[in-house]
């Protein structure tokens, strides 16, 4: 029996989302293979425009995590900050650390959760966003704690921008989603997530998921 079959909590959140990770332009892990340096280092915002959790509206929450594995993602070991938006009410926050707890179904969280046993306290600040999945254009600034900056991949010949998507027909975190380079990001938290990378793999995609399990 799944988490998701034991919830009493029905919910659903739909918006837009951008993560970085450490690994070269194809991120391996979106084709079930180990990562490019050894280990895993990510981060990932989203950007709610509608949904619930329970009773209470989630439209307009943005909320962020940071990850460090030592090996690869599936080996587990790894660590997790929950970032909470400064912007969002008790309740919201509340439902966002209930969420990621992986205690609510959907194999998104369920599954990061299970491989992530160390999760410091959570923080709350500031979250801001920019994003343009189809431009491949974003921008995160979570002062003091998480600063990126993803742009389209360019051709190294003429400049040109370069335009490349995943298609995942049974992807649990996205169907397609839109490749870019992290031009820049970092995260500055207790070690191990201390972390900082230039032009690395990054992806944009939009996400509706829901307490039935359910990605779209």
């Amino acid at each position: 029996m799944t988490e998701a079959t034991l919830t009493t909590t029905q919910w659903r959140i739909a918006g837009e989302s951008v993560g970085s990770c450490n690994c070269n332009g194809a991120c391996p892990c979106q084709f079930a293979a180990l990562p490019t340096e050894g280990n895993c280092e990510a981060i990932t915002v989203w950007q709610i425009s509608e949904g619930h959790f329970g009773s209470t509206d989630m439209a307009g929450v943005r909320f962020a995590e940071a990850f460090f594995w030592p090996g690869a993602v599936h080996e587990g070991g790894g660590t997790r900050l929950v970032i909470l938006d400064s912007a969002s009410a008790d309740a919201q926050r509340d439902a966002v650390l209930q969420l990621t707890s992986g205690r609510h179904g959907h194999p998104f969280f369920e599954i990061f959760a299970s491989v992530t046993p160390n999760v410091p306290e959570p923080v709350v600040a500031s979250i801001e966003l920019e994003i343009d999945r189809d431009a491949r254009h974003a921008k995160v600034d979570i002062p003091g704690i998480i600063a990126a900056t993803v742009a389209p991949i360019r051709n190294p010949v003429t400049g040109d921008e370069h335009r490349a998507r995943i298609d995942l027909p049974n992807g649990f975190e996205f169907k397609r989603a839109e490749v870019a380079n992290s031009v820049n990001w970092q995260v500055t938290a207790d070690s191990p997530l201390t972390l900082q990378h230039e032009n690395t793999y990054s992806h944009l995609y939009s996400f509706d998921w829901s307490s039935d399990g359910s990605t779209g």
